[in-house]
């Protein structure tokens, strides 16, 4: 039986920043950007939650945790284009602080649940 991606936190919040990368690149981002950093940012931010949602279907707790790294990796990619935005003065400092606090959230909540998962590993338990 899968898990339901739903009930879990890191999706949960993985969720609410891949939304609230689509509504920030939306408004502040210039059109020329469509096919470049918006592009990379939007789907960065999908990827996280995409890859916990296909974690959650696989039958084995190592395959799950391999998409939860796969999803840290997609945090840390979208971190950077944050970064960029900023530098290149598509975002204002209180877009910039939304979507790092957002980030940051979702990194620190996603990494708690690897650590949690690769402990049921450890002890050889079954996550349902």
């Amino acid at each position: 039986m899968a898990r339901d991606f739903r009930t879990i936190d890191a999706w949960r919040k993985a969720d609410d920043l891949a939304v609230l990368v689509y509504e920030i690149t939306q408004q502040c981002f210039p059109a020329e950007e469509r096919y470049g950093l918006i592009s990379q940012m939007r789907r960065a931010a999908v990827s996280v939650a995409a890859n916990i949602a296909e974690g959650a279907g696989r039958q084995y707790l190592k395959e799950f945790l391999q998409f939860l790294y796969r999803a840290k990796g997609s945090l840390s990619e979208l971190e950077y284009y944050i970064h960029l935005a900023l530098r290149l003065g598509y975002l204002n400092s209180q877009q910039h602080e939304m979507l790092r606090s957002s980030q940051r959230d979702t990194a620190a909540t996603l990494i708690g649940y690897i650590r949690y998962i690769e402990k049921l590993i450890r002890n050889g338990q079954k996550y349902t």
